[in-house]
């Protein structure tokens, strides 16, 4: 799973908020985990993409 802030593009888009402070993604990560999720990455900057490449070939099936 991932979870990260968004971040206003343009003036044209929704503002944003408020910003989310970096210890509360770290909460969110250790919630991720205590439901059972195998991999979280949580932070302001991270996106649906965010280090993939880590969790690509974890020899487990997806589904």
């Amino acid at each position: 799973m991932t979870i990260g802030q968004y971040l206003q593009p343009t003036v044209k888009h929704l503002r944003v908020e408020r910003f989310v402070h970096p210890d509360e993604f770290a909460e969110f990560k250790e919630i991720g985990y205590s439901l059972g999720l195998d991999h979280v990455e949580s932070g302001p900057l991270v996106r649906s993409s965010y280090h993939s490449e880590k969790h690509l070939y974890s020899g487990r099936p997806l589904a």
